[in-house]
């Protein structure tokens, strides 16, 4: 039986990584409630950055889908960004006597300014098929975490909420959503453009990681 566009992709492109982010010491942090505040402080403050940056990538895709459809679910997908970004990670910032203002003040850190000028580099000079790709690994991952990490939760209330968002099944809806688009993208991709799209996929997968890794690290301007 021929794969669809998605198994190929988690096969070639996202398990080998994602295997290694459910290792990482920042998730395992997470469930066992001993990840520090301050990881999880530089997590939600870099997170805030990338979230409005993703949101634009995400309305580049509903500029460039073909159809209403996938026109209105990503323009409501990057409405549903900068809500998170407003309303979940202001309540965590609360929790670290942090504001929104003083988080939008600090410093995009490298990782994240690499990550998001990709992102944007390739929705805006990409095919349709090149920026779902783009954006896909950051709604999959988060489902396929989300969904691991849920049965086990964590002692700490604040990782416990934040498990709990990408768990819930309102959140793997649209992840199921995507991947759907995915594989219908899959069934007109030339070799050359899938091959594109195998590439997105796996950088951002591993920008994943590495988002991850520099909170864990506590990234910082070297210079």
């Amino acid at each position: 039986m021929t794969q669809t566009l998605t198994e190929e992709l988690w096969a070639e492109s996202v398990a080998p990584v994602y295997a290694q982010i459910l290792e990482h010491p920042f998730l395992a942090g997470l469930t066992d409630g001993t990840l520090p505040r301050e990881a999880f402080a530089h997590f939600v403050v870099q997170d805030s950055h990338y979230l409005r940056d993703y949101a634009r990538a995400l309305a580049v895709c509903a500029a460039k889908a073909p159809g209403e459809q996938e026109v209105r679910a990503f323009a409501d997908d990057a409405i549903g960004a900068l809500a998170a970004e407003q309303g979940m990670h202001a309540e965590f910032l609360t929790a670290f006597g942090r504001s929104a203002a003083e988080a939008a003040a600090a410093p995009v850190l490298p990782t994240t300014r690499a990550y998001t000028s990709y992102l944007l580099a390739t929705v805006y000079g990409g095919s349709f098929a090149e920026a779902v790709a783009a954006v896909l690994p950051c709604y999959w991952v988060y489902a396929k975490v989300g969904e691991q990490l849920l049965a086990r939760s964590s002692p700490d209330p604040l990782y416990a909420k934040w498990i709990a968002v990408y768990g819930d099944e309102s959140f793997q809806s649209v992840v199921r959503r995507v991947l759907e688009l995915t594989d219908r993208l899959g069934e007109q991709l030339g070799a050359a453009e899938r091959r594109r799209v195998h590439e997105h996929v796996h950088t951002t997968t591993r920008y994943e990681w590495m988002f991850w890794d520099a909170a864990w690290r506590g990234e910082s301007w070297p210079v």
